[in-house]
């Protein structure tokens, strides 16, 4: 049996039912990361060692562990542990699965960005007697997170790949109806062509701008760079 275009006209609305699932998924669980981003990052500066070991450990932990598992514990395993069990409904397993493995991701890209603040902005902020608060959110981080944008974006790209996972705990996205009508239809040749050419379609338009990002990012950090010359000499 070879491709069939009647099949693909017939399957693609089909398909199409489940794309604002995906799409959701893709951007709750994104905005999930970006928030926890921040507790990895400052759960990593806290001043105790052994502390530190802990929270560094459980990072890699979970960047060394497939998604596709994590999901699975969330979903299959979470509810039959006898102090938790907690059995939370597919949508939501896929945002806190998906959102805390990108997290620590994230979490080390913020640290990136915090670390590349000059040392002097730290100690002005210091002498101006500034706040916590008001040194991250008028020194720190205004200075952190515009250099790292491009980078957020090309995770979001992956997160956006790595979404078809929650179908395996049957989130009704995009792979899901595919993997459904294939069943029903016996044919998932066309469905999955669908759904290929769906996350073609996002993921080129958004590969560009962010790629458009970076490029002003790199020559709004140049002209910064030539300023800084230009003031020392």
């Amino acid at each position: 049996m070879g491709f069939s275009f009647e099949t693909f006209i017939d399957a693609l609305p089909y398909v199409l039912d489940g794309i604002w699932v995906t799409i959701g998924l893709t951007f709750a669980s994104f905005a999930f990361a970006l928030v926890f981003g921040f507790v990895w990052t400052f759960l990593r500066r806290v001043p105790n060692r052994p502390f530190n070991f802990i929270v560094t450990w459980i990072m890699e932990f979970i960047r060394s562990t497939p998604p596709i598992v994590q999901l699975f514990f969330i979903f299959y395993a979470l509810p039959t542990l006898p102090v938790i069990g907690v059995s939370l409904p597919p949508f939501l397993c896929g945002v806190i699965g998906l959102g805390v493995h990108f997290s620590t991701y994230i979490g080390e890209i913020y640290r990136s960005g915090i670390e590349s603040v000059d040392k002097g902005q730290w100690e002005a902020s210091k002498a101006l007697n500034f706040s916590t608060w008001d040194k991250w959110k008028k020194i720190v981080l205004p200075q952190a997170i515009p250099p790292t944008i491009p980078m957020l974006g090309n995770y979001f790209i992956i997160m956006f790949k790595e979404v078809p996972l929650a179908s395996t705990i049957t989130v009704a996205g995009i792979m899901s109806m595919a993997r459904s009508y294939g069943s029903e239809h016996w044919s998932y040749v066309e469905p999955l062509t669908i759904v290929g050419i769906i996350f073609l379609v996002l993921s080129l338009p958004s590969a560009m701008l962010i790629k458009r990002l970076e490029l002003k990012f790199n020559r709004r950090f140049d002209k910064n760079q030539i300023k800084k010359k230009g003031a020392l000499t």
